[in-house]
């Protein structure tokens, strides 16, 4: 009888256990592939098409222009109303967007998940990629708004990069975050539209930040959002809008932190998304 050698072979994830970071480089194909499939999907088959990306904050700011501009009266620090409300939608639509999309990402595409190594970050960052599509898209109703209030943006206008990366950071830690609560806690799929709704309602997108009376204004910018919205506001409408740099420094501190943890949270959560999803 032949002697039958017994091998134990094991499987490993690619080179994702010592090499993770590397392997999201390595996998920078389908990282495009995935954002440029739910580009295709989330317009396709839609009456108006791209359009969507600039209907829904465009109803926004003519609701909250009507309502905090007109009936509310509050001031607008010389600048049209408009212009002020878009300004903080244009931040306010990229994040709610991006972590509308990145917490269901993972669920949404659960047979890759348990067929094929990859870096699972890759799946909620393609989400967020989507929503950044929108955010141009949405930018083009910014600069028809200045064309016909004869707005004429400062240098501060060159910052804007900075801040749209401050935002892409704290859609991006929400969202691996909450991404990966919702692989094991299902539950969280039904919480995250609540969170994006009340979440309007505490940030100063219908109305400036400085309305907030003096001793709450650096407690309010614990919504790490106040701050990117005031960034917004200071790069677009110039000597017009001031920041709060208490807050501001608050805000960025606090979007850091949760960047670091939501990427934490995500590789601790992410062996078990095959077995659980």
């Amino acid at each position: 009888m032949e002697n039958i050698e017994e091998f134990d072979h094991i499987i490993e994830p690619g080179r994702g256990i010592k090499h993770y970071w590397r392997d999201l480089w390595h996998y920078r194909e389908l990282f495009y592939f995935l954002s440029w499939r739910d580009i295709l999907v989330r317009y396709k088959q839609t009456v108006i098409g791209v359009a969507w990306g600039i209907i829904r904050p465009l109803l926004t700011m003519i609701v909250f222009t009507v309502i905090f501009g007109r009936l509310a009266k509050l001031p607008s620090g010389g600048v049209p109303y408009p212009i002020l409300v878009f300004a903080a939608m244009l931040p306010w639509q990229f994040f709610a967007s991006s972590l509308t999309e990145s917490s269901n990402a993972l669920i949404s595409n659960s047979g890759m998940l348990t067929k094929i190594y990859f870096p699972r970050l890759i799946v909620p960052a393609s989400a967020v990629i989507v929503s950044f599509v929108d955010f141009m898209l949405s930018f083009s109703i910014l600069v028809v708004l200045m064309v016909f209030y004869r707005f004429v943006p400062t240098w501060r206008i060159l910052t804007l990069p900075l801040f749209l990366f401050f935002a892409f950071m704290v859609a991006m830690g929400a969202g691996l975050w909450l991404s990966a609560l919702n692989v094991k806690y299902r539950d969280f799929r039904y919480i995250v539209p609540f969170i994006v709704q009340f979440g309007l309602y505490i940030s100063p997108v219908g109305f400036s930040s400085s309305v907030v009376p003096g001793h709450w204004r650096f407690w309010y910018s614990l919504n790490p959002m106040v701050g990117v919205i005031d960034g917004f506001r200071w790069a677009i409408l110039g000597g017009n809008a001031d920041i709060y740099w208490p807050g501001f420094l608050l805000a960025l501190l606090l979007t850091l932190m949760l960047f670091v943890f939501g990427v934490w949270y995500f590789r601790k959560m992410e062996r078990e998304f095959a077995d659980v999803v």
